[in-house]
């Protein structure tokens, strides 16, 4: 590495800033001699907090000028939350490093320590998740599920001030934060299904960047990689992004990788899933895998519970921030 710092560009976000310092020291521990600078900066979805995310419309709303601080060489490397990063990487950008996942699964915060199907009938939860709601309601259907947004700091607050009983954030983000201790119950897959990427982080960086590339590479977890290469290959081919009820999990079992992903419509009153394997190794075999299983989807109708997105605003919650 040269002498001048590695400079690293993150939100300015209390989980952000704990993630990007994470890096920076695992980057500054394996690699002697390298020096490492963060670069905060705010982003458009940070700034419009006070709107569902389907209304300030684009994709990338939390990755935006993160990527605008590469490409015109502010910054060497941006550090993501994968599941913000769209499928599809801005001109000049690549995926530079896939570090190892963190618990991909959601966790419940209950105000009174009662589990999911413990709550009481008609219990308010707050979410700010499409994805997280519409599962939700499949498993209750009696629970009122809330718009809920802002770092994990105010959705705690929220919960402890307000009138929910429960909140529904990722397991990641509370262990990163060193709140672990707070998650009442970790909910299974069964119960809802994670985002694509959830608990894994996304290195970006320029594509030219040789020198900037080679040191990223020592942060990157082949295992994660294929499993979150299948989640977000499946997405791209479903069109969707955090705005939409789809999610979808890989990991490793034994010598395969296992996929599992889910459609439901946000009203939580019809679901499709489908599954696959793959035993082949590679990035290849890694999107084959999703493109067969978001095929499988396709087969059973999941266009059609994707278009049942057009409900009257206001009607379905706030879709997925970090």
């Amino acid at each position: 590495m040269p002498s001048s710092p590695l400079i690293l560009v993150t939100r300015r976000s209390p989980l952000a800033l704990q993630q990007a310092g994470w890096v920076k020291a695992e980057l500054e521990q394996k690699l002697p001699g390298c020096r490492v600078q963060l670069l905060p900066l705010g982003t458009t979805g940070d700034r419009m907090r006070d709107r569902p995310l389907p209304e300030i419309g684009g994709k990338g709303l939390f990755t935006k000028e993160l990527e605008e601080a590469l490409q015109d060489e502010r910054a060497h490397a941006a550090v993501h939350s994968l599941k913000d990063l769209p499928t599809e990487i801005a001109a000049g950008l690549v995926l530079a490093a896939v570090p190892a996942r963190e618990d991909a699964r959601d966790a419940l915060v209950s105000r009174r320590g009662s589990r999911f199907f413990d709550l009481p009938a008609g219990a308010r939860i707050g979410t700010s998740s499409v994805r997280r709601a519409a599962q939700l309601r499949r498993k209750r259907p009696d629970v009122q599920v809330e718009p809920l947004r802002g770092n994990l700091e105010t959705r705690l607050r929220k919960l402890r001030d307000g009138p929910l009983e429960a909140i529904v954030i990722a397991a990641a983000g509370m262990h990163r934060m060193g709140w672990a201790d707070q998650i009442t119950e970790y909910l299974a897959e069964t119960v809802v299904c994670p985002a694509v990427g959830q608990g894994a982080l996304a290195i970006e960086s320029r594509a030219d960047d040789a020198r900037t590339l080679a040191a990223l590479a020592v942060l990157e977890d082949l295992e994660t990689r294929f499993c979150v290469t299948a989640e977000r290959a499946l997405l791209h081919r479903l069109g969707g992004g955090c705005q939409v009820p789809i999610a979808a999990h890989a990991l490793r079992d034994g010598g395969e990788i296992r996929l599992t992903a889910v459609v439901v419509r946000p009203d939580g009153s019809e679901c499709i899933s489908a599954n696959g394997r793959s035993g082949a190794e590679g990035l290849e075999a890694a999107e084959a895998l999703g493109n067969t299983v978001a095929e499988d989807l396709l087969r059973q109708g999941a266009l059609r519970l994707l278009d049942s997105l057009t409900s009257p605003p206001g009607s379905l919650p706030l879709p997925e921030a970090p």
